[in-house]
């Protein structure tokens, strides 16, 4: 699919985090992207990816602008989404030391652990295996997926932890895709978002 124009607009969520590095990822697979603050910009777009940033504070902003009702309300429609990293934490059931004011949208049965991974300096980068090949994962401040729902799929693992799952149209995952240069993972999901519209 890489460079085929398949006339989607997929909203990236911009109200913090490495959202300019999605928008390139997407463009570079050949769709639109959009940067989404407001639910009318929302409205415009097939699907959404919510990148990375700090998720209490992304959780305070979506509500503040308006957006956490409009997302929860397309989520429950089917609307195709892809978290990383805090986005994984706002799609999770269940966010096991989150704030007593942060929500999340329960979109995908997982319970996570912010910052599991250990805090900025210990960063790192890994291989991740999926069934769609090896990837280089990016782990910063990075949240740990410490159960797994029975209707979800573990599509990557970093050795036998999972890091990457997928539940019907959501998928979630622990890492940053978006800072190597590969987009073969926002292919894998523009290509879910376009097998969705034919059926």
């Amino acid at each position: 699919m890489r460079g085929l124009r398949v006339n989607l607009r997929i909203g990236v969520l911009a109200l913090q985090g490495a959202f300019a590095a999605h928008c390139e990822c997407l463009a570079s697979v050949g769709v639109e992207p959009v940067e989404v603050r407001s639910p009318a910009q929302l409205e415009s777009v097939q699907a959404l990816l919510m990148p990375g940033g700090e998720s209490s504070t992304m959780s305070q902003l979506l509500e503040s602008s308006g957006l956490f009702p409009a997302i929860a309300n397309r989520l429950s429609a089917g609307m195709p989404t892809f978290g990383t990293c805090a986005g994984m934490i706002l799609l999770a059931s269940e966010i096991l030391d989150g704030r007593s004011d942060q929500h999340s949208f329960s979109a995908i049965d997982i319970s996570v652990r912010r910052n599991a991974f250990g805090r900025q300096v210990d960063s790192f980068e890994s291989s991740i295996s999926t069934p769609i090949g090896e990837f280089h994962g990016v782990f910063i401040r990075a949240p740990r997926i410490e159960r797994v729902g029975a209707n979800v799929e573990v599509i990557g693992t970093l050795g036998e932890e999972p890091v990457l799952v997928r539940q019907g149209n959501v998928l979630a995952a622990s890492f940053h895709p978006e800072l190597t240069g590969d987009a073969r993972l926002h292919e894998y999901f523009v290509t879910t978002v376009s097998n969705m519209r034919k059926v």
